[in-house]
């Protein structure tokens, strides 16, 4: 028999609600007037639609559909008629049908915000709490807009630091590359004929040599050796204490550092200046900020901060110490909490420091190149140097 969803309320005016197995709605409501409750609505419970289709839902994707849905909800149209429209017109099968199972569960008496929180991979906590709030408080058209611009700012900075890293990214994998060929395919011809010569080698090309045997042997041990060590790391960084320990030796290496620590400023303070001000109350945005923070020592020093305030202390001190806020945030984040204008002046705080990433990513970039192809060349040119040198010392015998 079919599973029907039900509202209703007390003769007192108690709002109550649950779900009942039945032939039709009519026995559910005979069911509810028994128990003298004055039954409000009945709807089969929607089935779940499992996603079938592949592939994945981009930032733009989402930022277009909450774009398209605050224009829609300001426009006036239901929000049942809304997320069928937006369903019909998105371009990504797994959103269309996303957006369709959303509208099935709204259709069937649940909140947008809860609907959306059945699929965490495309909508995140912050995206839920804030549309959760905007029901609440009836704006929920302004919370979309201002999501569709947080998740643009974020997306953005994310951006800018990937493209940082494919530069030395491209180059070491080149470096590794190189030395793999020559030590497996070039080494060994030297190494012959070196042997057949029986002439006495200078140290570093013994080492070329005796590294090229060791690869050649061993191949299976190397390879062994670096997948447990990524798997090992990838292991021990899910722990607590190895994401504390990785995440503040990141913060301390030099240019990078400096990058991720702007970074992580301008995420935080964007993102709690845009929980505040679309009504989330202070102590859930400082937990739903802390989770999307990316790194774990900004995140315990926003549940610091959490705790702080729950105790009727101030935000800042926590803040100040867990240094990795400069001075100047602390100070703008402790005038914006005395004079009650905490979200306007942590939005300044971010567009200030987005622009520092830009900053940042430049120096970042203009101070790996030259370190980068230093390397590549020490490498690479170290290695082909030690197979010349015996050559040179033979040519000078001759002479």
């Amino acid at each position: 028999m079919p599973v029907y969803v039900w509202k209703a309320r007390t003769v007192k005016g108690e709002a109550q609600s649950g779900e009942f197995t039945a032939a039709s709605p009519q026995e559910v409501i005979g069911h509810l007037r028994r128990k003298r409750l004055i039954v409000l609505s009945v709807n089969p419970k929607p089935k779940e639609i499992k996603l079938s289709f592949g592939g994945s839902v981009k930032t733009k994707d989402i930022v277009l559909f909450s774009r398209q849905f605050a224009t829609m909800i300001n426009s006036g149209l239901p929000l049942v008629q809304c997320l069928s429209i937006l369903s019909q017109q998105a371009e990504n099968p797994k959103l269309k049908e996303t957006i369709n199972s959303v509208r099935v569960d709204v259709e069937g008496g649940n909140s947008l915000a809860d609907s959306l929180q059945k699929f965490p991979k495309l909508f995140s906590n912050l995206f839920v709490s804030m549309v959760r709030a905007g029901e609440t408080g009836g704006i929920l058209d302004t919370i979309m807009l201002r999501l569709s611009e947080y998740l643009e700012k974020n997306d953005a900075i994310v951006r800018k630091i990937k493209g940082a890293m494919i530069y030395p990214a491209v180059v070491f994998t080149a470096a590794i590359g190189c030395v793999v060929i020559l030590l497996v395919f070039v080494i060994p011809i030297f190494a012959k004929m070196f042997k057949d010569l029986d002439m006495e080698l200078p140290l570093p090309t013994k080492i070329v040599v005796n590294l090229s045997g060791f690869l050649m042997g061993y191949w299976w041990a190397v390879l062994l050796l670096v997948v447990g060590s990524i798997v090992g790391l990838k292991q021990y960084k899910k722990t607590q204490k190895g994401e504390l320990v990785i995440d503040s030796l990141m913060l301390k290496v030099p240019v990078l550092g400096d990058l991720i620590r702007k970074s992580s400023v301008a995420r935080f303070t964007r993102t709690l200046g845009t929980l505040i001000s679309s009504g989330v109350s202070i102590l859930h945005a400082l937990e739903v900020t802390a989770r999307t923070s990316g790194n774990r020592v900004v995140h315990d020093a926003v549940m610091n901060s959490r705790v702080s305030i729950s105790g009727g202390e101030t935000i800042t001190k926590p803040l100040k110490e867990a240094q990795v806020f400069p001075p100047m945030v602390i100070q703008m984040i402790n005038v914006g909490e005395q004079t009650g204008g905490l979200d306007s002046m942590l939005v300044k705080i971010a567009d200030f420091y987005e622009e520092e990433v830009d900053t940042a990513v430049e120096a970042l970039t203009a101070a790996l190149e030259p370190v980068m192809i230093v390397f590549l060349g020490i490498i690479v040119g170290g290695m082909v140097v030690a197979m010349y040198l015996p050559i040179f010392e033979l040519i000078t015998q001759m002479h």
